[in-house]
């Protein structure tokens, strides 16, 4: 079963652009997430529908961020990438006649409701500025074991 990765792929493009003050072109985005420019630009729409990002056509033009990353929170970048699907798990029928079935698919649902109920509050609770601090942290790491590495 294939993942829907937009979350994680936009919230790799916001990082990059929370830490580089330049403008990205679709294209430079399509070439960072191994994809095309025009699903770029339908993603980055929401994104922009939202006001996280700005955009630019023509020459010197692009993609920008303009959000406060310590306002937006990664369930609002769910949002506005469209929702995808949570968890592929589901039941085979919603109204089955069978019993068994039934008590199943309410195993499930309760155990799915649960789940999305800590994500989505994971999602809410996590702002940009908190992975941007992260990804500080982590590079501020590796730049010293460079250092260390090379003396």
């Amino acid at each position: 079963m294939r993942t829907d990765s937009k979350l994680s792929r936009m919230l790799h493009v916001l990082l990059h652009m929370a830490r580089q003050d330049k403008t990205f072109t679709s294209d430079e985005i399509a070439h960072m997430l191994s994809t095309n420019p025009v699903v770029v630009r339908r993603t980055m729409s929401g994104l922009k529908k939202a006001g996280f990002v700005h955009s630019e056509k023509g020459a010197g033009g692009g993609w920008q961020l303009t959000g406060d990353l310590e306002k937006i929170t990664l369930w609002d970048i769910y949002q506005a990438v469209g929702e995808p699907t949570i968890f592929a798990i589901g039941n085979e029928r919603d109204h089955p006649a069978c019993l068994v079935e039934r008590v199943v698919n309410s195993a499930l649902d309760q155990a799915i409701q649960e789940a999305q109920r800590i994500l989505v509050r994971q999602l809410k609770s996590t702002t940009l500025a908190a992975l941007a601090a992260d990804f500080d942290h982590l590079y501020a790491q590796h730049e010293h074991k460079q250092i260390n590495i090379q003396h």
